[in-house]
């Protein structure tokens, strides 16, 4: 458990970086704001993958299941925080490509946290 602490607390850290980075090209650049939700999604992927490597290097062992576990509890933290920020859960395509995105990123994180 002290492993997946420490790599919701590298990818949660690694997001926020990010995202302040991007909020400050959206303020100051001519940067699309169509641009805000896919660079979301690739700072999600790359938070989750990060910390999915982070507990697999450590844990040198099941590295598909411990990324995948650490992208499904990323996720749930961040719909937890949209549920009591937003009032409400709504399952969105939005949301299922979140929850995919941050599989995905955990799996690849995972396998290669693992092997290297």
């Amino acid at each position: 458990m002290k492993k997946y602490l420490k790599g919701i607390s590298i990818s949660l850290f690694l997001s926020l970086s990010m995202i302040f980075v991007l909020s400050i090209l959206v303020s100051n650049t001519k940067f699309s704001e169509s641009l805000i939700k896919p660079a979301t999604m690739i700072i999600t992927f790359i938070s989750i993958f990060c910390g999915a490597y982070s507990v697999s290097k450590t844990k040198k062992e099941k590295g598909i299941v411990n990324g995948i576990t650490m992208g499904i509890i990323y996720v749930g933290i961040l719909y937890l925080i949209s549920v009591i920020l937003n009032y409400g859960f709504y399952l969105t395509l939005s949301s299922i490509i979140m929850i995919v995105i941050g599989m995905i990123g955990g799996l690849i994180g995972g396998v290669i946290g693992v092997n290297f």
